[in-house]
């Protein structure tokens, strides 16, 4: 691959782009959004102000990502099968570009214009660093996983539109994989961990009194005493009451949580660094979405039980005890991702290399 025909190849590709003025008023809505997400974040997260930047800085990151899935297969999902309608892909064809680096241009291209989202989003992303709270590693690696996701949705925007032959099927298409992977990921969790049941058996036994105060006082348990403030009836004979036992079906979320490991937004939060306050509660957007994923590997009690007789104080963990007891899925979900593009753009070069030996009818060809 010779890096002077693929630097040629990315330079036109983003004159195009350039010459657009679609694209800048695409652009400039983008940082309108930002500037409204902005204040919004600050006043929903302003509750815990020590806390705001981190907050903030979560949700403009997530909110950039979100644009670029919703908008990059509209840029990338036409990029090879769009040339060969318009005739401009036969020309470079025959010059000395191989179909490697033909399509890898162009998928050089579809992710650096993900990027210019990013980079209309540096200004609110320092913003909110500068409100404190985010720490430098959050930063780092929240941001180098927003641009391999990018790179992610743009490769198999460019792989689809070579598999295809027509442009607007190949759009379509692309948008069908990448909510695949936004939204077929929750549906399934969802829906299979709702079908997957356990029974949880449930014991449970109160107390019985007779009382003889007049007014119904509850009784005053052993060691208690009666005051203004917290009356209780002193005299009356407290008795435990039998053994109840109930039955009900609970979720195996347990058993289905790595299916939303591919998920991209799930990547983002379980692979960023969490930061949590006194309480142990995370900060920001990052953490809250990886305390949900984290707590869903959590099998649920086969046999609960509750003694009113004998009360014990049962000891929660807390979110980051969850968090640190349970397994990370990150990197099988980008390593998956990033096959699955691999995988379509090597059919998308058999599909687009030439002499081809069977294409669509009504393939153009020059």
């Amino acid at each position: 691959m010779n890096a002077q025909r693929l630097g040629t190849i990315v330079r036109l590709e983003l004159m195009q782009r350039t010459r657009s003025v679609a694209w800048y008023v695409l652009l400039g809505v983008f940082a309108l959004v930002l500037v409204l997400v902005t204040a919004l974040s600050f006043l929903a997260w302003g509750v815990v102000p020590r806390d705001a930047g981190s907050g903030v800085f979560s949700t403009i990151v997530y909110i950039t990502l979100l644009l670029v899935v919703l908008v990059s297969p509209t840029l990338s999902g036409n990029a090879i099968n769009g040339d060969r309608e318009a005739a401009t892909l036969a020309p470079v064809q025959v010059t000395l570009a191989t179909t490697g680096e033909i399509l890898m241009g162009k998928f050089l291209t579809a992710w650096i214009t993900g990027l210019a989202f990013v980079a209309v989003s540096i200004p609110f992303l320092l913003i909110a660093t500068l409100a404190g709270g985010t720490s430098a590693a959050t930063m780092l690696v929240a941001l180098a996983v927003l641009i391999v996701e990018i790179g992610v949705v743009a490769a198999i925007g460019v792989a689809v539109s070579g598999i295809l032959a027509r442009p607007l099927f190949s759009v379509a298409t692309t948008y069908l994989v990448v909510a695949a992977l936004v939204i077929g990921t929750l549906v399934a969790f969802l829906l299979v961990g709702a079908s997957v049941r356990t029974e949880v058996t449930n014991s449970y036994r109160s107390f019985e009194y007779t009382s003889v105060d007049p007014d119904g006082i509850p009784p005053c348990f052993p060691g208690e005493s009666s005051s203004p403030g917290y009356p209780c009836d002193e005299e009356a004979e407290i008795t435990c009451g039998p053994w109840q036992t109930s039955t009900y079906e609970a979720p195996r979320f347990d058993t289905v949580w790595w299916m939303l490991s591919a998920n991209p937004f799930v990547i983002l939060a379980d692979a960023t660094p969490t930061a949590f306050d006194s309480s142990g509660y995370p900060v920001d957007l990052f953490g809250q979405i990886k305390l949900g994923i984290r707590a869903a590997q959590q099998a649920p009690e086969g046999q609960t039980q509750w003694d009113d007789c004998a009360p014990v104080a049962v000891e929660q963990q807390t979110p980051e005890q969850i968090i640190a007891g349970s397994t990370p899925s990150w990197f099988v979900g980008l390593a998956l991702q990033i096959a699955l593009a691999a995988l379509l753009l090597w059919w998308a070069w058999r599909r687009t290399d030439t002499p081809a030996r069977r294409l669509p009818p009504g393939t153009r060809i020059a």
